[in-house]
């Protein structure tokens, strides 16, 4: 009985063509500017002629900010300090709210894992000492630098009341006055204040417009801050030109304080000091100059006595004559 023919289940051509590739093309890189397409050329760039000229090799990524803020502050916070807090975070669409941190010697390496496990490059931590003095450390994680300031003339929005509005989460412009470009400490905080302070473009909570106004000015040593809402008339007929800021007005939103630089450091929450306020006095002296004007006051009343009756010992009156003149008669 002859043997059966094995059967082959498909011819070598078929087995060795590629299917072709039903899946969707890959999605371009996002940047800040948008979605951008590495096979295609640069707006500026320059043609490249076909004979004589190879094309240019395509530009490279640029920059996406990426900056995730965490704020956090410290138990036994008041009121007040807590109110500020929640308001700054209003302000930051790309900020993280966490749970409070115990402030103590090593809470630096708790809040360096705490940015780490949330995924955020800054931290700006509100310490409460005694129930009266806020300080802000405005930290770079892992690599520094961080800034300690003495915050003061704390009003939040609640305690403000103004009419000022904008839309929450709308991007903000920062303007600073120009003295911050005069010192190199000065100018270490502004660079650190707009990476703050500075909504990220296209982030997921942003809005893509602009509203309302950062204001840091500087005045005495101290960063006073300030939030304007840029007001503009929304009529057909009163339409705002390109450029014509004579019809815009700025209304303050809030909430307002002032920051008084103590330290600057080169780490995160400690290193190296770079900068060391040499007019920074601390709330502590403060109270205590206060309660030794108190006790000085006690002390010259107490002086005043001694002093007014060594005068009457040494300047006795001499008696009167006529004193008893008229006490015999009824």
């Amino acid at each position: 009985m002859a043997k059966k023919r094995k059967r082959t289940d498909a011819p070598a051509e078929a087995a060795g063509a590629e299917k072709p590739d039903d899946s969707a093309p890959a999605r371009p890189e996002r940047t800040l500017f948008g979605f951008k397409d590495p096979s295609a050329p640069a707006p500026d760039a320059e043609p490249a002629s076909a004979v004589g000229r190879a094309a240019a090799p395509p530009a490279a990524a640029q920059f996406r900010n990426k900056e995730k803020v965490l704020v956090t502050c410290s138990r036994r916070i008041t009121y007040r300090y807590r109110h500020l807090m929640q308001d700054v975070v209003s302000l930051l669409p790309h900020a993280k709210k966490d749970s409070k941190v115990e402030s103590k010697q090593s809470k630096g390496n708790a809040l360096n894992e705490l940015l780490e496990l949330r995924s955020c490059s800054s931290c700006l931590f509100f310490e409460c000492r005694k129930q009266k003095d806020l300080y802000l450390w405005m930290v770079k994680s892992p690599g520094g630098p961080s800034i300690k300031f003495l915050v003061n003339a704390v009003h939040t929005m609640e305690e403000l009341k103004l009419t000022g509005n904008h839309l929450k989460g709308s991007r903000p412009l920062l303007t600073f006055s120009t003295n911050f470009d005069e010192q190199p400490h000065w100018k270490l905080v502004k660079e650190m204040l707009t990476q703050f302070f500075a909504t990220p473009k296209d982030h997921r909570k942003a809005k893509p417009f602009h509203d309302h106004v950062f204001v840091f000015s500087i005045v005495d040593g101290h960063v006073w801050f300030r939030n304007y809402q840029i007001s503009v008339p929304h009529n057909e007929i009163d339409k705002v030109d390109k450029g014509g800021l004579d019809k815009m007005t700025l209304i303050e939103v809030g909430p307002r304080f002032c920051l008084n630089p103590i330290k600057i450091f080169g780490g995160s929450f400690g290193g190296p000091t770079l900068y060391e306020n040499p007019y920074y006095i601390s709330p502590n002296q403060i109270r205590a100059l206060e309660k030794r004007k108190k006790a000085g006051k006690y002390a010259k009343k107490v002086k005043a006595k001694v002093r007014r009756k060594m005068h009457e010992m040494e300047n006795a009156l001499e008696p009167d004559e006529f004193a008893d003149m008229w006490k015999g008669e009824d």
